[in-house]
């Protein structure tokens, strides 16, 4: 071949590709939605992927840009991605109009990755009658049954942090809180005491730091699954089951099994589960395999124990840095094992109003997700902007940029309980504050999140002061690398004994 047929070649080869990659960068200004020129083979996440910025940074710094604009339109390498921040459009995409938006646009790999097949990651048809049977799980009635579970892991909580603080050195928050949390799950949805508190090298417990901070070997697994799904189903054929797939597998069919075998009933998330396998030949709508099962039971423990140690460490540490937000709650707490006697009840609890303050503050500025997604089972159009998106659009609604909008929240970056006393939470729209989503396809389990955290929040500070100390990171800095908000370099703290006149504390 002459050098010049070479030449043609290789410059038709790479106008080919320059169109490819970029035929369809007029995508939103033929929809009328702004947003920032992308650049061929990156998209608009250059920075993003070459580690210079993190995607929750940019996400901030877009909505910031196009703060008059209820959309902004940008591109992930080619795919066009729709940015909604105008509050009654995301109302719109998660209650007024939920059929179009029920899809969150995560793919499940069943035989490749059995555990994606969770309540959180299904698409319309598989999530809609599995939440309808998992939902009762959740009832005020089943909670109050687990009420003593929680509060037992809340005093092993208690009693490991006086081991703690007696060495009279700084104590690493996060790692704490994710033990207790673990002992929680352990107990309300396996019927085991995993014991995490006590037992260093604890199974459970690595197997938590391995879902949010995974070996290589599962990287390299995703990387695949991200540029080549198909390929990455065929893999399925071949490669075994991660470490984190046997465990779960494993954990929950022998709990199923062992208790058949024994005739044991102890109404809690194994048993719900164990009754959906006995009872699948009635339910048509839904073929509850092992692995559907195992999926939603490794659900419940990544996300139980995750997201809600992450907001413990993140409130502690709030309210080390604001010692009159502390004495305030801990004055609260007092007072109200007083007028009860030292026997708080699950509906004590719901009425403590400061706590309530200090827990939504604390999701406000530390929301679990950083934004949701989306995708469209139709074609949509948003009638109040006149923008037209087709069915298969992406969406993201930037929870963390709503929540630190200084035109909502004044002063963002300031911890302030206040922001939601009665006449606050009035004059704000409610989409401005999502930390579990909204709508049908909200979290399932946000109330046992909430008692969770806030009961063993009230037992901590009745017995125990928190204060920065020398490794206390100021200011926070956000861990990018998990999709949980959580610190960088793990939170240090000083935790000084209190001593109680009436140290025997009751909850029923």
């Amino acid at each position: 071949m002459e050098p010049f047929q070479i030449l043609c070649s290789v410059a038709a080869v790479i106008l080919a590709l320059y169109y490819y990659l970029t035929s369809n960068f007029d995508y939103w200004k033929s929809r009328g939605v702004p947003g920032p020129r992308p650049i061929p083979g990156f998209g608009n996440l250059k920075d993003f992927l070459l580690r210079k910025e993190t995607l929750g940074d940019y996400v901030l710094k877009l909505y910031t840009d196009y703060k008059d604009k209820p959309l902004i339109g940008i591109f992930t390498w080619r795919t066009p991605i729709l940015i909604v921040k105008d509050p009654e459009l995301i109302k719109n995409i998660f209650i007024k109009d939920f059929p179009t938006f029920a899809d969150r646009g995560i793919t499940t790999h069943e035989k490749a990755e059995p555990l994606s097949q969770n309540l959180f990651n299904l698409n319309p048809q598989r999530w809609r009658p599995l939440r309808a049977k998992m939902s009762p799980i959740f009832t005020s009635r089943k909670l109050k049954e687990m009420f003593s579970l929680i509060s037992d892991c809340a005093d092993h909580l208690v009693h490991h942090t006086e081991e703690l603080a007696n060495k009279n050195e700084p104590i690493e928050c996060c790692e704490l809180m994710a033990k207790y949390t673990t002992d929680v799950i352990g107990s309300c949805a396996f019927g085991l005491e995993i014991n995490a508190l006590s037992l260093k090298d604890n199974e459970f417990r690595r197997i938590g730091r391995n879902v949010f901070h995974p070996p290589w070997s599962d990287l390299i697994r995703d990387k695949i699954k991200k540029f080549s799904p198909w390929f990455y189903d065929v893999l399925g054929y071949i490669l075994p089951d991660t470490e984190i797939t046997s465990f779960f597998m494993r954990l929950v069919i022998d709990s199923m099994e062992y208790r058949d075998k024994n005739n044991i009933v102890r109404h809690d998330f194994i048993d719900i589960l164990r009754d959906f396998k006995k009872r699948s030949d009635k339910m048509s709508d839904i073929d509850f395999t092992d692995s559907l099962i195992a999926s939603q039971a490794f659900l419940f423990f990544s996300a139980g124990f995750e997201t809600s140690s992450s907001v413990m460490s993140n409130l502690v540490y709030e309210l080390a840095l604001n010692q009159e937000v502390q004495n305030k709650l801990r004055e609260e707490i007092n007072e109200e094992y007083t007028k009860r006697d030292g026997n708080l009840t699950y509906d004590n609890i719901k009425e403590m109003d400061y706590l309530n303050k200090v827990f939504k503050e604390t999701l406000r500025k530390y929301p679990p997700m950083m934004f949701y997604t989306r995708k469209t089972t139709s074609n949509y159009t948003f009638d109040s902007v006149k923008a037209n998106i087709p069915k298969g659009q992406y969406i993201w609604i930037p929870v963390f940029a709503l929540q630190h909008d200084p035109n909502i929240y004044p002063e963002p970056d300031i911890f302030d309980p206040e922001r939601f006393n009665e006449k606050a939470v009035q004059n704000r729209h409610p989409m401005y504050f999502l930390p579990f989503g909204d709508g049908p396809r909200n979290c399932i389990a946000s109330r046992f999140a909430i008692y969770e955290v806030t009961l063993g929040i009230l037992k901590l500070l009745r017995h125990y002061k928190f204060e920065p100390c020398e490794k206390t990171e100021i200011p926070y800095i956000r861990n990018e690398e998990t999709f949980v908000t959580t610190s960088k370099n793990g939170i240090y703290l000083k935790i000084i004994k209190i001593n109680q006149k009436n140290s025997e504390d009751q909850i029923v």
